[in-house]
């Protein structure tokens, strides 16, 4: 049977960030036009993470029954090392959405109805990213999902339920928050290159192959600080989101520099924390400013 610690290592705490900076980044730009409401931003920040936990568990359980995860290079899964039963690992997952589910149904009941198909839409999302007879996660389309999921639908949502609209701000944060997110999964994948060919596991970074993943990396790294300087036009503070640009340099040094397996771990973790700074700093600058 698995051990505490061991469950909190398959929920796989690095991509936490993931689930954080869209928050910030949203709460930002609510504050940015006086919309801030802070008992929402709360409620919005523990669906995003009772979301993404259950994405990682449900991940766990789909690549683990699969044979995706037997010969991994990268952080423990559950299913796939035999640390826990398929059926733990698939409860797990259903009650984190189920968690995220209830969560999301007040911020529908307090802010809009159409809303509930935006939520099931998220949903369903989350679990045929590698569940179901056909994932989307297995076809190349992993990046986009994050990109949307994580960066269109978390940042404009949050912003939404908070002010009750959302403008050009917050979409400038959802497109450098989901292209930030996009290369996490990018350096993830990228290293998974060999054992998801030999699985079956057609990734983005399987089709584009190993040279042209990693300049995809560097694209998305770029998009945030774009970002920064058009978010700029809304307050000279949000340039204090360049603080992140050393941290993205550093995140995609293994990448540049042709790292494999192992070698590029740290790329995953660096890309996440770039990823929370700029939200941070980027938030507070739209809320301060």
């Amino acid at each position: 049977m698995a051990t505490a610690a061991q469950w909190i290592e398959g929920a796989r705490p690095r991509t936490l960030p993931n689930a954080i900076a869209p928050v910030l980044a949203g709460t930002g730009a609510a504050a940015s036009i006086d919309g801030a409401v802070w008992w929402k931003a709360v409620l919005c920040l523990l669906l995003s993470l009772s979301l993404i936990i259950g994405v990682n568990y449900a991940n766990d359980y789909s690549d683990g029954i699969r044979g995706t995860d037997d010969d991994r290079v990268g952080p423990l899964r559950l299913v796939g090392s035999k640390l826990a039963s398929a059926a733990a690992v698939r409860n797990a997952a259903i009650g984190c959405l189920a968690l995220g589910a209830v969560l999301g149904l007040i911020l529908v009941f307090t802010s809009a109805w159409w809303l509930l198909l935006v939520g099931a839409g998220c949903l369903a999302g989350a679990w045929f990213y590698t569940g179901g007879r056909n994932p989307y996660g297995y076809s190349g389309f992993g990046e986009i999902a994050v990109f949307v999921f994580f960066g269109l639908v978390a940042v404009l949502g949050t912003e939404f339920v908070q002010a009750g609209r959302a403008e050009w701000a917050g979409l400038a944060c959802a497109i450098a928050v989901g292209a930030f997110s996009s290369a996490v999964l990018v350096t993830n994948n990228l290293r998974d290159i060999p054992t998801d060919s030999v699985s079956g596991k057609t990734t983005l970074a399987v089709r584009l192959g190993d040279t042209r993943t990693r300049t995809l990396h560097v694209v998305l790294l770029a998009v945030p600080f774009l970002a920064t300087l058009a978010l700029a036009a809304r307050t000279p503070w949000a340039l204090v989101g360049l603080v992140a640009l050393p941290l993205a340099l550093k995140a995609n040094e293994p990448v540049r520099t042709g790292k494999n397996g192992p070698g590029l771990i740290p790329a995953l973790a660096g890309t996440g924390l770039a990823l929370l700074i700029w939200s941070v700093a980027t938030g507070l600058a739209l809320g301060l400013g």
